[in-house]
Protein backbone atom coordinates (compact mmCIF):
# COMPACT_ATOMS: atom_id res chain seq x y z
CA UNK A 1 0.00 0.00 0.00
CA UNK A 2 2.70 2.57 1.21
CA UNK A 3 4.51 1.89 -2.43
CA UNK A 4 1.46 2.44 -4.30
CA UNK A 5 0.86 5.77 -2.52
CA UNK A 6 4.62 6.63 -3.21
CA UNK A 7 4.55 6.09 -6.66
CA UNK A 8 1.02 8.04 -7.44
CA UNK A 9 2.68 10.97 -5.09
CA UNK A 10 5.60 10.72 -7.49
CA UNK A 11 3.84 10.47 -11.03
CA UNK A 12 1.46 13.31 -9.60
CA UNK A 13 -1.71 10.74 -8.86
CA UNK A 14 -3.04 11.48 -5.46
CA UNK A 15 -6.81 10.60 -5.92
CA UNK A 16 -7.45 7.13 -4.38
CA UNK A 17 -10.08 6.11 -7.44
CA UNK A 18 -7.44 7.08 -9.72
CA UNK A 19 -5.28 5.16 -7.82
CA UNK A 20 -7.43 2.04 -8.14
CA UNK A 21 -7.89 2.49 -11.80
CA UNK A 22 -4.12 2.76 -11.90
CA UNK A 23 -2.72 -0.76 -10.27
CA UNK A 24 -5.12 -2.75 -12.62
CA UNK A 25 -3.75 -1.01 -16.25
CA UNK A 26 -0.73 0.75 -15.36
CA UNK A 27 2.37 -1.81 -16.11
CA UNK A 28 4.80 -0.30 -13.82
CA UNK A 29 2.18 -0.22 -11.16
CA UNK A 30 1.22 -3.69 -11.93
CA UNK A 31 4.70 -5.18 -11.26
CA UNK A 32 5.38 -2.90 -8.13
CA UNK A 33 2.24 -3.98 -6.40
CA UNK A 34 2.80 -7.96 -7.94
CA UNK A 35 -0.74 -7.82 -9.66
CA UNK A 36 -2.44 -6.78 -6.55
CA UNK A 37 -5.27 -4.60 -7.10
CA UNK A 38 -6.77 -3.46 -4.01
CA UNK A 39 -10.23 -0.92 -4.24
CA UNK A 40 -10.16 2.69 -3.93
CA UNK A 41 -12.15 2.42 0.06
CA UNK A 42 -9.06 -0.18 0.68
CA UNK A 43 -6.46 2.15 -0.37
CA UNK A 44 -8.14 5.26 1.13
CA UNK A 45 -8.76 3.62 4.47
CA UNK A 46 -4.55 2.75 4.57
CA UNK A 47 -3.73 6.37 4.23
CA UNK A 48 -6.28 7.65 6.34
CA UNK A 49 -5.75 4.95 9.10
CA UNK A 50 -2.04 4.77 8.86
CA UNK A 51 -0.87 8.96 8.88
CA UNK A 52 1.45 8.99 12.14
CA UNK A 53 3.63 5.83 10.56
CA UNK A 54 3.60 7.69 6.96
CA UNK A 55 4.91 10.99 8.52
CA UNK A 56 7.56 8.90 9.85
CA UNK A 57 8.59 7.48 6.67
CA UNK A 58 8.91 11.20 5.37
CA UNK A 59 10.82 11.74 8.58
CA UNK A 60 13.37 9.20 7.97
CA UNK A 61 14.06 9.95 4.63
CA UNK A 62 15.14 13.32 5.64
CA UNK A 63 17.54 11.12 8.31
CA UNK A 64 19.20 9.09 5.03
CA UNK A 65 19.53 12.44 3.75
CA UNK A 66 21.48 13.68 6.58
CA UNK A 67 23.31 10.47 6.28
CA UNK A 68 24.40 10.91 2.74
CA UNK A 69 25.86 14.69 3.85
CA UNK A 70 23.13 16.13 1.96
CA UNK A 71 22.63 19.23 4.55
CA UNK A 72 26.10 19.65 5.28
CA UNK A 73 26.13 23.60 4.77
CA UNK A 74 23.22 24.28 7.88
CA UNK A 75 21.76 27.37 6.17
CA UNK A 76 18.38 26.95 6.00
CA UNK A 77 15.30 29.05 4.48
CA UNK A 78 11.60 28.92 6.42
CA UNK A 79 8.72 29.85 4.32
CA UNK A 80 5.37 29.86 4.81
CA UNK A 81 2.25 29.01 1.86
CA UNK A 82 -1.43 28.99 1.95
CA UNK A 83 -3.05 26.04 0.28
CA UNK A 84 -6.06 25.43 -0.30
CA UNK A 85 -8.42 23.04 1.57
CA UNK A 86 -11.69 21.00 0.24
CA UNK A 87 -13.52 23.28 2.55
CA UNK A 88 -15.10 26.33 -0.37
CA UNK A 89 -15.51 30.25 0.46
CA UNK A 90 -19.09 29.81 0.64
CA UNK A 91 -18.81 26.84 3.34
CA UNK A 92 -16.54 28.87 5.44
CA UNK A 93 -18.01 31.97 7.67
CA UNK A 94 -16.16 34.54 9.71
CA UNK A 95 -17.78 37.10 11.79
CA UNK A 96 -17.58 39.60 9.05
CA UNK A 97 -18.76 37.07 6.86
CA UNK A 98 -21.68 36.25 8.70
CA UNK A 99 -22.87 40.32 9.08
CA UNK A 100 -22.85 40.68 5.66
CA UNK A 101 -24.73 37.33 4.48
CA UNK A 102 -27.28 38.80 7.24
CA UNK A 103 -28.27 41.87 5.49
CA UNK A 104 -27.76 40.27 2.21
CA UNK A 105 -30.57 38.46 3.22
CA UNK A 106 -32.65 41.12 5.32
CA UNK A 107 -32.48 43.39 1.78
CA UNK A 108 -33.56 40.63 0.09
CA UNK A 109 -36.51 39.45 2.57
CA UNK A 110 -37.72 43.33 2.40
CA UNK A 111 -37.34 43.53 -1.08
CA UNK A 112 -39.73 40.65 -1.26
CA UNK A 113 -42.38 41.94 1.36
CA UNK A 114 -42.31 45.18 -0.82
CA UNK A 115 -43.38 43.10 -3.55
CA UNK A 116 -46.64 41.19 -1.82
CA UNK A 117 -47.64 44.58 -0.04
CA UNK A 118 -47.86 45.72 -3.75
CA UNK A 119 -49.62 42.93 -4.64
CA UNK A 120 -52.36 43.64 -2.03
CA UNK A 121 -52.91 46.60 -2.62
CA UNK A 122 -53.45 45.90 -6.64
CA UNK A 123 -54.17 42.08 -6.88
CA UNK A 124 -54.21 42.80 -10.85
CA UNK A 125 -50.23 43.77 -11.52
CA UNK A 126 -48.84 40.67 -9.95
CA UNK A 127 -50.05 37.36 -10.52
CA UNK A 128 -51.14 34.51 -8.17
CA UNK A 129 -48.54 31.82 -9.49
CA UNK A 130 -45.81 35.01 -8.54
CA UNK A 131 -47.43 35.54 -5.39
CA UNK A 132 -46.77 32.08 -3.96
CA UNK A 133 -43.56 32.04 -5.37
CA UNK A 134 -42.58 35.58 -3.53
CA UNK A 135 -43.89 33.77 -0.36
CA UNK A 136 -42.22 30.52 -0.88
CA UNK A 137 -38.71 32.78 -1.04
CA UNK A 138 -39.68 34.48 1.91
CA UNK A 139 -39.72 31.67 3.81
CA UNK A 140 -36.65 30.24 2.15
CA UNK A 141 -35.25 33.57 3.57
CA UNK A 142 -35.99 33.30 6.81
CA UNK A 143 -34.75 29.39 7.21
CA UNK A 144 -31.42 30.68 6.10
CA UNK A 145 -31.53 33.77 8.69
CA UNK A 146 -32.37 31.20 11.20
CA UNK A 147 -29.33 28.81 10.26
CA UNK A 148 -27.06 31.48 10.48
CA UNK A 149 -27.88 32.66 13.98
CA UNK A 150 -27.43 28.89 14.58
CA UNK A 151 -23.64 28.93 13.02
CA UNK A 152 -23.38 32.14 14.57
CA UNK A 153 -23.85 30.94 18.03
CA UNK A 154 -21.53 28.27 17.65
CA UNK A 155 -19.00 30.73 16.15
CA UNK A 156 -19.16 32.43 19.15
CA UNK A 157 -17.68 29.67 20.97
CA UNK A 158 -14.50 29.17 18.80
CA UNK A 159 -11.79 31.37 20.05
CA UNK A 160 -10.73 32.61 16.21
CA UNK A 161 -14.53 33.26 16.00
CA UNK A 162 -14.72 31.61 12.63
CA UNK A 163 -16.37 28.37 11.34
CA UNK A 164 -15.94 25.75 8.04
CA UNK A 165 -18.61 23.28 7.35
CA UNK A 166 -16.90 20.99 4.96
CA UNK A 167 -13.49 21.00 6.73
CA UNK A 168 -14.01 21.67 10.30
CA UNK A 169 -10.16 22.61 10.69
CA UNK A 170 -10.00 25.13 7.37
CA UNK A 171 -9.35 28.24 7.97
CA UNK A 172 -9.77 31.34 6.28
CA UNK A 173 -6.38 33.16 5.14
CA UNK A 174 -5.45 36.07 3.79
CA UNK A 175 -3.11 35.44 0.69
CA UNK A 176 -0.17 37.97 -0.44
CA UNK A 177 -2.57 39.25 -3.05
CA UNK A 178 -4.37 42.56 -1.82
CA UNK A 179 -7.82 41.74 -0.91
CA UNK A 180 -7.98 38.44 -1.58
CA UNK A 181 -7.80 35.11 0.67
CA UNK A 182 -8.18 31.68 0.44
CA UNK A 183 -9.71 28.67 3.03
CA UNK A 184 -7.46 26.15 3.53
CA UNK A 185 -3.79 25.56 5.53
CA UNK A 186 -1.21 27.30 6.28
CA UNK A 187 1.95 24.95 5.42
CA UNK A 188 5.60 25.37 6.61
CA UNK A 189 9.05 24.47 5.56
CA UNK A 190 12.37 24.86 5.85
CA UNK A 191 14.42 24.26 2.79
CA UNK A 192 18.03 23.50 2.28
CA UNK A 193 19.89 25.89 0.41
CA UNK A 194 22.66 23.40 -0.99
CA UNK A 195 20.79 21.08 -2.48
CA UNK A 196 17.13 22.49 -2.09
CA UNK A 197 15.48 19.48 -0.01
CA UNK A 198 12.87 20.26 2.21
CA UNK A 199 14.54 19.86 5.74
CA UNK A 200 11.15 19.96 7.92
CA UNK A 201 7.38 20.93 7.23
CA UNK A 202 4.35 21.75 9.15
CA UNK A 203 0.94 22.07 8.45
CA UNK A 204 -0.90 24.52 10.33
CA UNK A 205 -4.27 26.19 10.37
CA UNK A 206 -3.00 29.83 11.75
CA UNK A 207 -3.31 32.41 9.40
CA UNK A 208 -0.08 34.28 9.85
CA UNK A 209 3.75 32.92 10.39
CA UNK A 210 4.70 35.36 12.69
CA UNK A 211 4.74 32.16 15.76
CA UNK A 212 5.96 29.93 13.34
CA UNK A 213 9.71 30.83 13.21
CA UNK A 214 11.49 29.31 16.73
CA UNK A 215 9.11 25.85 16.59
CA UNK A 216 10.48 25.85 12.85
CA UNK A 217 14.33 26.32 14.05
CA UNK A 218 13.86 24.14 17.01
CA UNK A 219 12.44 21.49 14.54
CA UNK A 220 15.24 21.89 11.44
CA UNK A 221 18.33 21.61 14.39
CA UNK A 222 16.70 18.37 15.14
CA UNK A 223 16.78 17.09 11.58
CA UNK A 224 19.60 18.39 10.30
CA UNK A 225 21.40 17.36 13.61
CA UNK A 226 23.26 20.45 14.45
CA UNK A 227 22.82 23.32 16.56
CA UNK A 228 24.90 25.36 14.84
CA UNK A 229 22.00 26.67 12.20
CA UNK A 230 21.33 29.85 10.02
CA UNK A 231 18.07 30.47 9.47
CA UNK A 232 16.67 33.36 6.86
CA UNK A 233 13.11 33.94 6.61
CA UNK A 234 10.81 36.95 4.97
CA UNK A 235 8.96 39.97 7.38
CA UNK A 236 6.07 37.82 7.62
CA UNK A 237 8.25 35.88 10.98
CA UNK A 238 9.44 39.08 12.22
CA UNK A 239 7.91 38.97 16.14
CA UNK A 240 10.61 39.95 19.12
CA UNK A 241 9.66 36.90 21.49
CA UNK A 242 10.22 34.66 18.32
CA UNK A 243 13.34 35.92 17.50
CA UNK A 244 14.67 35.69 21.20
CA UNK A 245 13.91 32.08 21.33
CA UNK A 246 15.76 31.10 18.11
CA UNK A 247 19.05 32.73 19.64
CA UNK A 248 18.60 31.21 23.21
CA UNK A 249 18.41 27.52 20.77
CA UNK A 250 21.79 28.98 18.86
CA UNK A 251 20.22 29.38 15.82
CA UNK A 252 21.26 32.68 13.89
CA UNK A 253 17.91 33.94 12.11
CA UNK A 254 18.03 36.61 9.81
CA UNK A 255 14.25 38.49 9.53
CA UNK A 256 13.82 41.66 7.99
CA UNK A 257 11.92 44.15 10.11
CA UNK A 258 8.93 45.96 8.43
CA UNK A 259 9.18 49.40 8.69
CA UNK A 260 5.41 50.60 9.51
CA UNK A 261 6.06 53.21 12.03
CA UNK A 262 3.22 56.21 12.28
CA UNK A 263 5.72 58.59 12.65
CA UNK A 264 7.53 57.49 9.07
CA UNK A 265 4.37 57.98 7.45
CA UNK A 266 3.76 61.54 8.71
CA UNK A 267 7.23 62.62 7.66
CA UNK A 268 8.96 62.72 10.89
CA UNK A 269 11.80 60.94 12.42
CA UNK A 270 11.68 57.35 12.82
CA UNK A 271 12.90 55.16 15.32
CA UNK A 272 16.40 54.61 13.74
CA UNK A 273 17.14 58.32 14.28
CA UNK A 274 17.81 58.00 17.55
CA UNK A 275 21.06 56.05 18.86
CA UNK A 276 21.22 53.83 21.94
CA UNK A 277 23.77 54.06 24.38
CA UNK A 278 24.36 50.45 25.87
CA UNK A 279 27.19 52.24 28.21
CA UNK A 280 24.87 54.62 29.34
CA UNK A 281 21.54 53.44 28.53
CA UNK A 282 20.02 56.22 27.04
CA UNK A 283 19.19 57.90 23.22
CA UNK A 284 20.73 60.31 21.23
CA UNK A 285 17.89 62.49 19.60
CA UNK A 286 18.68 64.09 16.09
CA UNK A 287 18.78 67.31 17.57
CA UNK A 288 21.78 65.77 19.89
CA UNK A 289 20.10 66.02 23.08
CA UNK A 290 20.41 63.17 25.79
CA UNK A 291 16.75 61.30 26.24
CA UNK A 292 17.53 58.96 29.95
CA UNK A 293 15.58 55.85 31.05
CA UNK A 294 12.25 57.14 32.96
CA UNK A 295 10.53 54.02 33.44
CA UNK A 296 9.27 50.43 32.63
CA UNK A 297 6.08 48.49 32.14
CA UNK A 298 4.41 45.67 30.97
CA UNK A 299 2.77 45.60 27.40
CA UNK A 300 1.27 42.32 26.33
CA UNK A 301 3.66 40.27 28.18
CA UNK A 302 6.81 42.08 27.32
CA UNK A 303 9.15 44.66 29.63
CA UNK A 304 8.96 47.71 27.68
CA UNK A 305 11.68 50.76 28.97
CA UNK A 306 10.83 54.17 28.00
CA UNK A 307 13.25 57.32 27.55
CA UNK A 308 12.47 60.83 26.53
CA UNK A 309 14.54 64.04 27.22
CA UNK A 310 13.45 67.20 29.43
CA UNK A 311 14.60 69.59 26.46
CA UNK A 312 12.05 68.19 23.67
CA UNK A 313 9.23 71.42 24.91
CA UNK A 314 12.07 73.86 23.62
CA UNK A 315 13.70 71.82 20.77
CA UNK A 316 14.24 73.97 17.21
CA UNK A 317 12.89 70.29 15.28
CA UNK A 318 10.33 69.61 17.56
CA UNK A 319 8.06 69.26 14.70
CA UNK A 320 10.00 67.06 12.73
CA UNK A 321 9.99 64.70 15.38
CA UNK A 322 6.49 64.72 17.56
CA UNK A 323 3.07 66.73 17.96
CA UNK A 324 2.94 65.67 21.55
CA UNK A 325 5.33 67.62 24.63
CA UNK A 326 7.67 64.93 24.35
CA UNK A 327 9.00 62.13 22.10
CA UNK A 328 8.85 59.05 24.03
CA UNK A 329 11.05 55.89 22.73
CA UNK A 330 10.07 52.71 23.87
CA UNK A 331 12.68 50.04 24.02
CA UNK A 332 12.06 46.31 24.39
CA UNK A 333 14.17 44.69 27.45
CA UNK A 334 15.72 42.17 24.47
CA UNK A 335 16.15 45.05 21.74
CA UNK A 336 19.65 44.14 22.06
CA UNK A 337 19.10 40.83 20.38
CA UNK A 338 16.90 42.28 17.39
CA UNK A 339 19.74 44.89 17.12
CA UNK A 340 22.40 41.61 16.28
CA UNK A 341 20.06 40.38 14.13
CA UNK A 342 20.01 43.49 12.51
CA UNK A 343 23.96 43.88 12.08
CA UNK A 344 24.03 40.36 10.76
CA UNK A 345 21.37 41.20 7.91
CA UNK A 346 23.59 44.20 6.84
CA UNK A 347 26.41 42.36 6.75
CA UNK A 348 24.35 39.60 4.26
CA UNK A 349 22.60 41.76 1.68
CA UNK A 350 21.99 38.36 -0.41
CA UNK A 351 19.92 36.74 2.78
CA UNK A 352 16.42 38.10 0.51
CA UNK A 353 17.59 36.66 -2.66
CA UNK A 354 19.21 32.80 -1.30
CA UNK A 355 15.88 32.99 0.69
CA UNK A 356 13.33 33.63 -2.60
CA UNK A 357 15.50 31.16 -4.59
CA UNK A 358 15.37 28.34 -1.73
CA UNK A 359 11.90 28.23 -0.33
CA UNK A 360 9.68 29.60 -3.29
CA UNK A 361 10.64 27.88 -5.81
CA UNK A 362 8.82 24.24 -3.58
CA UNK A 363 5.76 25.53 -2.84
CA UNK A 364 5.48 26.34 -6.63
CA UNK A 365 6.39 22.62 -7.84
CA UNK A 366 4.03 21.00 -5.07
CA UNK A 367 1.21 23.80 -6.25
CA UNK A 368 1.65 22.37 -9.88
CA UNK A 369 1.89 18.46 -9.00
CA UNK A 370 -1.04 18.92 -6.60
CA UNK A 371 -3.27 21.00 -9.56
CA UNK A 372 -5.88 23.81 -9.15
CA UNK A 373 -7.38 21.83 -5.78
CA UNK A 374 -4.12 21.01 -3.31
CA UNK A 375 -5.87 18.99 -0.35
CA UNK A 376 -7.88 15.81 -0.69
CA UNK A 377 -8.75 15.39 2.45
CA UNK A 378 -10.34 16.77 5.36
CA UNK A 379 -9.08 17.59 9.06
CA UNK A 380 -5.76 18.59 10.19
CA UNK A 381 -4.35 15.45 11.24
CA UNK A 382 -5.32 13.99 7.14
CA UNK A 383 -3.64 17.19 5.46
CA UNK A 384 -0.48 16.63 7.34
CA UNK A 385 -0.36 12.78 6.19
CA UNK A 386 -1.29 14.20 2.54
CA UNK A 387 1.59 16.80 3.10
CA UNK A 388 4.55 14.26 4.00
CA UNK A 389 3.56 12.13 0.93
CA UNK A 390 4.11 15.48 -1.14
CA UNK A 391 7.22 16.34 0.40
CA UNK A 392 8.60 12.77 0.53
CA UNK A 393 7.53 12.24 -3.49
CA UNK A 394 9.54 15.82 -3.94
CA UNK A 395 12.65 15.12 -1.97
CA UNK A 396 12.65 11.43 -3.47
CA UNK A 397 12.72 13.24 -7.11
CA UNK A 398 15.54 16.04 -5.90
CA UNK A 399 17.30 12.99 -4.29
CA UNK A 400 17.40 10.98 -7.61
CA UNK A 401 18.86 14.07 -9.24
CA UNK A 402 21.44 14.75 -6.99
CA UNK A 403 23.01 11.25 -6.49
CA UNK A 404 21.38 9.08 -9.58
CA UNK A 405 18.36 6.65 -8.48
CA UNK A 406 21.25 3.16 -8.26
CA UNK A 407 23.10 5.00 -5.83
CA UNK A 408 19.85 6.06 -4.18
CA UNK A 409 18.43 2.32 -3.95
CA UNK A 410 21.73 1.73 -2.76
CA UNK A 411 21.84 3.84 0.42
CA UNK A 412 18.46 2.96 1.26
CA UNK A 413 19.12 -0.94 1.00
CA UNK A 414 21.92 -0.39 3.58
Amino acid sequence: MLKIYIYGYLNRIQSRRRLERETQRNVELIWLTGRLAPDFKTIADFRRDNGKAIRQVCREFVVLCRSLNLFSDALVAIDGSKFKAVNGRDRNFTKHKLKARMQQLEESIARYLADLDRADRDPSTVTEARVEHLKEKVATVRSQMQRLKHLGEQMSQNPDEQISLTDPDARSMATSARGSGVVGYNVQTAVDAKHHLVVTHEVTNQGTDRAQLASMGKQTQAAIGTQKLIALADRGYYAGPEILKCEQAGINVLVPKSYTSNNLAKGQFDKRDFRYNAARDEYRCPAGQRAIWRFKTIENGQTIHKYWSSACPQCPIKAQCTTGDYRRIARWEHEAVLEAMQARLERMPEAARIRRQTAEHVFGTLKSWMGSTHFLMKRLPNVQTEMSLHVLAYNLKRTMQILGAVPLMQAIRA
